[in-house]
């Protein structure tokens, strides 16, 4: 065999196994499975990066497939960096200390794709490319086969291992299946799972973001009506409506049509304590039908335990630019940022956008569901 079908065996060898390896791989692996040389092996990589064939987002980083690779594959550019590009955004304000990482489901498990380190000292350690266990880890268990009852419940894995306790949460491009892993991991040393749970509101927050970043328009993982587990159903003070409200939920707004039926859309919504604020842009059908008739109902809810849910029914006033600080503009900055978080806060350009406040005639909150006889 010549040296040249040799190094074409390696090259092709090599495209395969990160083809099976979405997330890439790093150089160390590579050398491993492929038994190379350093030297012959960054010799070729290096060659094989120059024709785009391999990539690498960042020195020292894994190796990907490259965009030559893909058009000769017929396929669209990877979704991992998508998501790479998503959660780095979402956690360059992120107020957590521990470490967060991002996995998408592999055969074996769950792979990572990227990592914000702990800020302290005593941290888990992965890098991307790495394989999660379902013994060792709570990513693999958003996703079959390890999906169990309780993960649906629930809409968040819990594990507890001998070093590591960690909570996952599912990211969700349809708003209900779980396409990738937020996941918190913490050193045993430092959390149990009772305090691992208190970090459970703002990872929600963050994988409804990343969701909505990624093209869900709304976020109820695993959610149907069969996996619903039906709690007694009780009031919610009005404490506990304005915490509730806080959360980035996709409303339900209810309206009129032109021929007096009804017209139910989802919408993103912004409490202030007085009203709701909500946007339009241009061509919006249910926008004519609030201008025509100002009647509206909005639902606000969550998906999961304890299955919060707050109703406002009201009437819509389209607003002025003088009558939001800034301007329509201004507030639909304000709703981009509220629901896709850090970097999308800049005034959005190329449309034009119709503005509106609802000031509730009643506003109703609930947790649970009532249970017949």
């Amino acid at each position: 065999m010549t040296e040249t079908t040799k190094t074409l065996r390696k090259a092709l060898h090599l495209l395969e196994i990160l083809r099976q390896n979405p997330g890439g791989c790093l150089a160390t692996q590579l050398m491993d499975q492929l038994g190379m040389a350093r030297s012959s092996f960054f010799n070729l990589i290096s060659l094989l990066k120059e024709e785009e064939y391999v990539e690498q987002l960042h020195p020292r980083g894994p190796y990907l497939l490259g965009r030559r690779w893909l058009a000769w594959a017929g396929l669209s550019l990877p979704r991992w960096r998508d998501w790479v590009e998503a959660f780095e955004q979402e956690t360059l304000s992120c107020a957590l200390e521990e470490t967060l990482a991002l996995a998408l489901p592999h055969p074996q498990g769950a792979q990572v794709l990227a990592v914000l380190p702990a800020k302290h000292r005593l941290q888990p350690l992965f890098h991307a490319g790495e394989v999660l266990s379902i013994a060792d880890s709570a990513a693999p268990r958003l996703f079959p086969p390890w999906l169990d009852e309780r993960t649906l419940q629930q809409g968040y894995a819990l594990f507890e291992g001998r070093e590591l306790v960690e909570l996952a949460l599912p990211i969700c491009r349809d708003g209900r299946n779980a396409a990738a892993a937020l996941l918190l991991s913490v050193p045993r040393l430092r959390a149990e799972a009772s305090l691992a749970l208190t970090f459970l509101a703002p990872l929600r927050e963050m994988a409804m973001r990343l969701s909505y970043r990624l093209g869900a328009t709304f976020y109820a993982p695993y959610r149907t009506q069969e996996t619903l587990a039906f709690v007694e159903q009780s009031p919610l003070s009005a404490e506990d409506i304005e915490q509730f409200l806080r959360m980035p939920l996709v409303a339900r707004l209810a309206c009129l049509n032109r021929e007096g039926k009804p017209h139910v859309v989802p919408v993103w919504q912004e409490w202030d304590g007085h009203f709701f604020y909500v946007a339009a842009w241009e061509g919006s059908q249910w926008a004519d039908y609030l201008q025509r008739n100002p009647s509206v109902s909005l639902t606000i809810d969550e998906p999961w335990s304890p299955l919060r849910r707050v109703v406002a029914r009201g009437e819509a006033v389209q607003l002025r630019e003088s009558d939001y600080p800034g301007g329509t503009q201004a507030l639909v900055a304000r709703l981009r940022q509220r629901y896709l978080g850090t970097g999308f806060s800049e005034r959005p350009k190329g449309r034009s956008w119709q503005a509106f406040r609802i000031q509730p005639i009643s506003l109703r909150g609930w947790r649970g569901l009532p249970l017949g006889s």
